[in-house]
């Protein structure tokens, strides 16, 4: 076979031509078939996909398993006590005196003192406005006069009256003067009668000449000064007196809390009832749940109560803004743990359980009422068991924990036994 049919054969190889005497060339590698690039093209996507595969779950376990503390994350817990829980209501009120007086002058006349000061505190019966009084004891002393005559005209009438009744005896006067005599005196009667009521009439009105009080209570700012005329039933009235002790607080709550109230008071109960600041930080006083209304509200669906506080340090004002909690009911013996154990999520509301392994576990629990920061526990916990207060959102079901008491510091990390290899992790290695 010839050099020329060696280049017409399409599995021959073309190797470079020679002349003769020349000595042939080192023998050369095959050029590489496609095939074998597509491979190792392949090959080097993988690569490089493993290695974004990599960098991405690097992150994720990070989360999962914080390298500071490494698989027993540190968490606060409390233990399940068994105690009393008050069942409480919280409403917002409404400081309202029982009893608000405005004072007017029921007669005619010029003040001629005004016996207090603004602001300041009176009891029943003392002494606010002096009215003129001389006009009425002018009407009384007149009054008194008509009585003497009236009362001389009756005593002559009935002695007129005696005799003719002896003479009627003897049929010496007619009857008919007998009649008018006893008519005449039925008259003086009268008189007399009418002259007591100006008598009484006149003394009323001296009475009320001076004003007083007919409350206890603080009086405001007064409408009138000593000179001026007041008329009966004015208006404006002299001055509002306020009853501050005792007070009560009128507040609303939802209609469905009324039957465990009505049973409380039925049974002779007595509901306190403690009145908070507009800010529930500081407590005012405590009294004592007095009336709820007749009706509920059908545009709230509510009912309003009313309680009474002594109010004896003026601690309460009215139409003051207050936040008011009712206790309705004490619970007895009953599981109690922190609110900040208590979680929500898809099995509904949970704790974390930590078991005498450390090993924290999701446990389902039915909520009682809340008291301040804490709750009652109606199923799911025993007393004695420890739940998750602090570091549940790092928490899963069956995971190991590093417990500590609430308000401690978290346990330091374990040392680390290779910290070049953690430098390392850390640069990116």
């Amino acid at each position: 076979m010839d050099d020329r049919t060696k280049m017409e054969r399409p599995d021959a190889w073309p190797g470079p031509i020679t002349r003769p005497g020349q000595a042939p060339p080192p023998p050369q590698a095959p050029p590489p078939r496609r095939g074998r690039g597509r491979i190792v093209g392949l090959l080097l996507l993988v690569a490089i996909a493993g290695v974004a595969w990599w960098i991405y779950q690097r992150p994720q376990a990070t989360t999962q398993r914080p390298s500071r503390f490494g698989q027993t994350p540190p968490v606060a817990a409390a233990t399940v006590q068994s105690g009393d829980i008050n069942v409480t209501i919280n409403a917002l009120g409404t400081v309202t005196s029982l009893a608000t007086v405005t004072v007017r002058s029921q007669i005619s006349g010029q003040i001629m003192r005004v016996a207090f000061t603004e602001g300041q505190m009176v009891d029943k019966g003392d002494l606010l406005v002096e009215i003129d009084s001389r006009p009425y004891q002018l009407a009384l002393s007149q009054a008194e006069g008509a009585l003497k005559q009236h009362q001389a005209l009756l005593q002559a009438a009935q002695l007129d009256l005696e005799r003719y009744q002896n003479l009627a005896k003897t049929n010496a006067i007619p009857r008919q003067q007998l009649d008018q005599q006893v008519a005449t005196v039925q008259q003086n009667q009268g008189l007399v009668i009418a002259d007591q009521a100006q008598i009484d009439t006149a003394k009323l009105n001296i009475a009320y000449c001076h004003i007083v009080s007919p409350i206890t209570g603080r009086v405001g700012l007064r409408q009138v000064d000593q000179g001026n005329y007041v008329t009966a039933n004015d208006a404006n009235g002299l001055v509002v007196i306020t009853q501050l002790a005792p007070i009560s607080v009128l507040f609303t709550t939802a209609e469905d809390n009324l039957p465990p109230i009505l049973k409380r008071m039925q049974g002779g109960a007595v509901l306190p009832v403690t009145a908070f600041n507009r800010n529930a930080t500081q407590k005012l006083a405590t009294g004592q749940l007095l009336a709820f209304d007749s009706q509920i509200d059908t545009t709230t669906g509510t009912v309003k109560l009313r309680a009474k506080f002594d109010n004896t340090d003026s601690a309460l004002f009215p139409n003051q803004f207050v936040n008011v909690q009712l206790l309705v009911d004490t619970l007895r013996n009953t599981e109690v743990v922190p609110t900040s154990a208590i979680q929500r999520g898809a099995p509904g509301t949970f704790v974390y359980v930590v078991g005498d392994d450390s090993t924290a576990s999701v446990r389902k629990v039915e909520l009682g009422p809340v008291d301040g920061e804490r709750i009652a526990i109606k199923s799911g916990l025993k007393t004695g068991e420890r739940v998750v207060v602090d570091g549940a959102d790092k928490l899963r079901d069956g995971i190991k924990v590093n417990v500590h008491e609430p308000g401690a510091a978290a346990p330091a990390p374990p040392p680390n036994p290779n910290p070049g290899q953690r430098q390392r992790r850390r640069g990116g290695g």
